[in-house]
């Protein structure tokens, strides 16, 4: 398989305000502009889940039976080689073969309709109790003003009984005929989800937890994770969105990292360099105007010129009827005032997760950071002669489509929220040796989550 390569969601070094910094003495504990370390209490779902929750989650996500073609896990796009995302700008999903960069668009007629639109983002740490948002858009999210307690796409239709956004999201990547279920007429569960039907007594969701019922070991598995399920007739697909979160939030807490370290006062957790760039960081560079927090995210959308690669969104700028752009946030809101904004993303083991952006732009941690100190220009510069995708003529047509009109690519300019900022050399290495710190070496060891095989019996995860 051929393969094109570009150097490669969204960062945000929004400069729309200043951090003043406190005095700093490299023998003490920072002071004033920094967050207060993370703490188990800031991990609730970790904290509440059992193991046997955890083992339940851990087979699911990795299990193919999830799929309605029986083909694609959600470790697929979200592995624990690859980081907990796929390597890939945008993912290779139902019909694809193979894992990572090496995965292909798969052969004949199950060969995928389209590229995934929106790059697979990182898992890290969403367990945390900030994270009340998920989806490069926001589309589901914590609101008790909502029978479920949650908005998503699902609206008033989403069943009770979910614990948390993580077990929210985890309801929708199986509905989606690009990513999971497949295309209508292939199986049952694609056709329920091309007509909508979600959580119905032949819906997606009720057919998947039928799936589940048919396997003795996953019965065996709900019944040892949950007291009130008795037998198989007990399952639902709530029960295991929950499982699933539980595993996402345990195994993929990673909150050791050199960055946290010296928050708890270890001075010399971080080196000169990487505590020069954290000073910019919360300075000159102004990143902690969006990165805020602990997490590096100020869970808000900014639209900060990111490049818009691939099949896009279904939306339209005036004039264009092909639906290859990505209106963001506006597809949620409905406020034109939110279009081509997309959320802060977490920094945490940011160096691992390339490619960045909502779709995947830059394949480096260097290519994304130069964007944000001068991002209209490097929205203009963009060079779209190389990507890394698996190539097939029909796809390789539409990625760049919006990238190659200027109108377009003015109206993604003009809606940038950023202003230029200069860093010299020396500074634009300290900044990286920082955002570098905020890896926590347990990641290494995330491989080991992979289980060596899943209750379905089919073939784990490519």
């Amino acid at each position: 398989m051929m393969y094109l390569f570009q150097p490669f969601a969204v960062l945000g070094f929004s400069l729309a305000c200043s951090v003043t910094l406190a005095s700093h003495d490299s023998g003490r504990h920072p002071a004033g502009y920094l967050p207060a370390p993370l703490t188990g209490a800031d991990f609730p779902v970790k904290a509440t889940a059992v193991p046997e929750q955890v083992e339940l989650g851990r087979n699911l996500f990795f299990d193919r039976i999830l799929s309605g073609n029986r083909n694609i896990a959600c470790a697929t796009c979200h592995h624990a080689l690859t980081a907990t995302g796929d390597g890939l700008p945008l993912p290779v999903g139902e019909g694809g073969h193979g894992l990572g960069v090496t995965r292909d668009t798969g052969t004949g007629p199950a060969a995928i309709r389209e590229r995934v639109p929106r790059n697979s983002p990182p898992l890290f740490n969403l367990g945390a109790r900030e994270f009340t948002g998920l989806f490069h858009d926001g589309r589901v999210m914590a609101d008790p003003a909502r029978p479920s307690g949650f908005q998503s796409p699902a609206g008033d239709d989403l069943p009770a009984g979910l614990e948390n956004v993580l077990a929210v999201q985890a309801l929708f990547p199986v509905t989606s005929a690009a990513e999971m279920a497949g295309q209508a007429g292939e199986n049952t569960l694609a056709t329920a989800a091309a007509a909508g039907d979600l959580g119905g007594p032949d819906g997606v969701w009720e057919q998947l937890a039928g799936r589940l019922r048919e396997i003795p070991e996953y019965v065996e598995l709900f019944i040892a994770a949950y007291p009130g399920i008795r037998d198989a007739a007990d399952i639902t697909y709530v029960h295991a969105a929950n499982a699933i979160a539980a595993f996402e939030a345990s195994a993929l807490r990673f909150d050791n990292s050199p960055f946290d370290r010296y928050l708890r006062g270890e001075t010399g957790a971080m080196s000169s360099a990487a505590k020069r760039g954290m000073r910019l960081f919360y300075g000159k560079g102004h990143c902690a105007t969006c990165h805020s927090g602990v997490l590096q995210t100020d869970h808000g959308f900014h639209a900060i010129a990111m490049p818009q690669i691939g099949p896009g969104k279904a939306n339209n700028l005036p004039g264009y009827s092909d639906g290859h752009d990505d209106f963001g946030r506006e597809n949620v809101t409905g406020d034109p005032r939110d279009r081509f904004r997309f959320r802060t993303p977490s920094l945490r083991n940011v160096a691992l997760t390339a490619p960045y952006g909502h779709a995947g732009a830059y394949g480096t941690l260097e290519a994304v950071v130069r964007h944000h100190l001068d991002p209209v220009d490097a929205l203009h510069r963009y060079a779209t002669s190389e990507k890394l995708l698996p190539m097939r003529e029909d796809l390789d047509r539409q990625d760049f489509v919006v990238m190659d009109d200027v109108f377009r690519r003015t109206a993604i300019a003009e809606a940038s929220e950023l202003v230029p900022v200069h860093l010299d050399r020396r500074e634009f290495s300290d900044l990286m040796d920082f955002l570098h710190a905020l890896t926590d070496p347990a990641v290494h060891g995330l491989p080991s989550a992979v289980p060596a095989r899943v209750p379905s019996g089919l073939q784990l995860t490519e």
